[in-house]
């Protein structure tokens, strides 16, 4: 870029401050307004950043400036203020979720297909290194097909009063919406397709606030080709016991994957002498197999292989079908840094989405994390609320005709 785009950023609540102070020294950017119910909130952050202060969120698209306008806002607002910039000739970088509802969804992504800004949700697993990893493993064919995707995740409500709009299905639009987007496109992005149908499970609260409250909920998706995956989240923990695991499952080969912003996983393989060659020269080639482009690491990061040779038979190995010869155990670990590391690597990848949405204002590409990865989320979710409700399995609806590829 020969000339930095305006930020305007709508919310300044925690994540929007979060959001500038991540972005703060890409190139190519400089903040130039913030916008907020509370003014006073609004002016605090304005000032941090050499910034002015805009009446209101949805006039950010006209502001002065402006080229870029940032959602950090509950996530009942996000479409209209989406629709608005995208108008407005704007790009738009929307905190998930892309909007609460699938026709709320849909007709972003119609505006965003049709207008001259670029659209970036702020989707971070599809930024984290360690997925870039398992999905550049499975192209090389050292992963085959995912045959199962689950996501456990034991959530902290220790900061979520009763009066929070996360409870409020209204403006948040329930966990799976909410907080399951992630999860949903994370799924979409490592299983390369869009599930077909889905089924629900909700849990309320009963003795304690706010009674009736949605705070556990399962999802159970499938996936063309006969594979499957199951997201659970609990909002139900304090912070210090605050538990996720991703279990990926290969046939052949195993992830687990620690942390809902991943910082590190284990893989166990079981292959040939030829597969197990590859998998030692890994090591060498880790910058590039964790490389995000936007993404700074922190020098600590590794790639770690042992090979156990003949650790089982060499007799030919079946399993779903597919038979081989796999007498090698390989062990692959990627390591981030671990918990210790979690914020670095959450805030870098906010950083690499956003430097996503630069790279494309420029050169006309189509972002990982863009409106149809937004809305094909959204469409997981409100079939699993609706399931939840009715009981029954629903239908995930097809894409639209302008859906651009996974």
């Amino acid at each position: 870029m020969t000339t930095p785009l305006g930020v305007g950023l709508a919310g300044c609540g925690a994540f929007g401050a979060y959001l500038l102070d991540a972005i703060a020294g890409l190139p190519g950017v400089r903040v130039v307004a913030c916008a907020d119910p509370d003014r006073d909130r609004a002016a605090a952050l304005a000032r941090r950043h050499g910034a002015a202060v805009c009446p209101d969120a949805a006039a950010l698209a006209d502001f002065p400036g402006v080229d870029v306008v940032a959602l950090a806002t509950p996530p009942a607002t996000h479409a209209d203020l989406a629709v608005g910039a995208l108008r407005a000739g704007r790009h738009v970088f929307s905190e998930k979720p892309l909007a609460t509802s699938l026709d709320d969804a849909l007709r972003v992504e119609a505006e965003a297909d049709r207008s001259s800004g670029v659209l970036v949700v702020d989707h971070v697993l599809r930024y984290n290194p360690v997925l870039r990893m398992l999905q550049r493993l499975r192209g090389e064919g050292l992963l085959d097909p995912l045959v199962r995707f689950a996501f456990e995740n034991d959530a902290a409500d220790e900061a979520l009063d009763p009066g929070h709009w996360f409870w409020d299905p209204a403006h948040s639009g329930g966990i799976h919406i909410e907080h399951g987007v992630h999860f949903f496109d994370a799924a979409r992005a490592l299983m390369g397709s869009d599930p077909v149908a889905v089924h629900g499970t909700e849990v309320r609260r009963e003795g304690r606030e706010p009674v009736g409250a949605v705070d556990i909920v399962v999802a159970t998706a499938t996936h063309p080709g006969g594979a499957v995956a199951t997201h659970t989240h609990s909002f139900t923990h304090a912070h210090r016991a605050e538990r996720q695991l991703m279990r990926l499952d290969y046939g052949f080969a195993e992830a687990r994957v620690t942390g809902w912003i991943p910082t590190y996983a284990t893989i166990t393989a079981l292959t040939d002498e030829d597969g197990a060659r590859r998998w030692e020269e890994l090591p060498e080639r880790a910058a590039d197999l964790l490389a995000v482009p936007g993404l700074r690491p922190h020098g600590g990061e590794r790639v770690t292989v042992t090979v156990e040779r003949d650790a089982g038979s060499a007799a030919p190995a079946r399993g779903r079908g597919v038979v081989r010869s796999v007498p090698h155990r390989v062990t692959c670990v990627a390591d981030l840094g671990g918990e210790a590391r979690k914020q670095h690597v959450y805030a870098e990848s906010v950083r690499a989405a956003f430097a996503d949405l630069l790279r494309c204002a420029a050169d006309g590409a189509t972002p990982v994390a863009d409106a149809a990865s937004g809305r094909a989320a959204v469409a997981v979710a409100e079939a699993a609320t609706r399931s939840a409700a009715t009981g029954r399995t629903e239908p995930v609806p097809a894409p639209p005709t302008f859906e651009r590829a996974v």
